[in-house]
């Protein structure tokens, strides 16, 4: 379907394009960030203390989120829901305390295994769980285009470039739902061990969940977005940090895996107080949700 309008800014096409953009260009690191975050591996070691702070399950929101759902949805009892990147299934859970039928992903086996771990016993019948990489799912050989009431991404890197993003709007009959960083987060250490190991300040600007929004706005879907401000720290063991960063900086550089464990090592025995470090989160996250706009092409978006 060829796009006419005199102005290119609301055109998906203009969109699609700036958002590739986004995250190449000198003095831009979001494109090394991203892939440090998006393999199973780093997830793995992620696992083993995600979603145990109460501060870090106080900032998922989760009743402003369901309510955010009704209001947008409708009714939620009985709705098949999609949940790509669902982690240790805290959305899951409370979606299906709600009546939904569930259906979580994620690519990382730990996750996984703590999502099925957590789910109580009353809600097995309403939720399950698979080890599945969204961007190798085929919609079409697994019967999910148009399979899913609803289909959510929050704070996914499945859905960080536009084909993934395409796809999972192709999986809901209705309603889809993302949340992502709407600024760059803080993040000491990693920011610290990024000069170290790159030789240079991290220079990361996150702009998917903006692009998002835009290209949301071009294709004629006006969604009810949110902002939260989050904050919470955590201690760890040194010995799980090092595991963690070790995952991410394999990925980003260029240096030998020997190299890397011991820089990583002496920069958190630096900063730890026994064999402890404490892990600072802290930014602004944005929510999403929109209904599909029905005969606008979206279908015809490349993969």
């Amino acid at each position: 379907m060829t796009e006419k309008t005199d102005d290119p800014i609301f055109t998906k096409s203009f969109w699609i394009e700036k958002w590739q953009q986004g995250t190449e260009g000198e003095g831009n690191d979001t494109l090394k960030v991203g892939k440090g975050f998006s393999t199973p591996g780093y997830w793995d070691r992620a696992a083993q203390s995600y979603d145990k702070n109460e501060n870090e399950l106080l900032s998922r929101k989760a009743e402003k989120t369901v309510k955010l759902f009704k209001t947008v949805h409708g009714p939620l009892e009985g709705c098949t829901v999609l949940d790509i990147g669902c982690g240790t299934g805290f959305l899951a859970r409370h979606l299906a305390l709600q009546g939904c039928l569930v259906t979580g992903l994620d690519f990382s086996g730990k996750m996984i295994e703590r999502a099925k771990q957590d789910l109580p016993g009353n809600l097995e019948n309403r939720v399950e769980f698979h080890t599945m990489d969204w961007n190798l799912i085929d919609l079409e050989k697994s019967g999910w285009t148009g399979g899913f009431d609803i289909v959510i991404a929050f704070m996914s890197p499945a859905v960080s470039t536009p084909g993934p993003f395409f796809k999972m709007i192709q999986a809901s009959k209705k309603t889809c739902a993302i949340r992502g960083w709407a600024e760059k987060r803080k993040h000491v250490i990693l920011d610290n061990l990024w000069e170290i190991i790159m030789g240079k300040p991290l220079k990361d600007k996150p702009r998917n969940f903006l692009y998002k929004i835009n290209l949301l706005f071009s294709m004629g879907c006006f969604p009810e977005i949110t902002f939260d401000r989050v904050q919470w720290e955590e201690p760890v063991p040194v010995k799980e940090e090092l595991n963690s960063q070790l995952s991410f900086f394999k990925t980003v550089s260029d240096k030998p895996q020997k190299e890397l464990e011991r820089i990583i090592r002496d920069h958190l025995s630096r900063i730890s107080e026994n064999g402890t470090i404490t892990r600072e989160h802290k930014g602004i996250t944005g929510t999403a949700l929109w209904q599909k706009a029905r005969d606008r092409g979206i279908r015809k978006q490349p993969t």
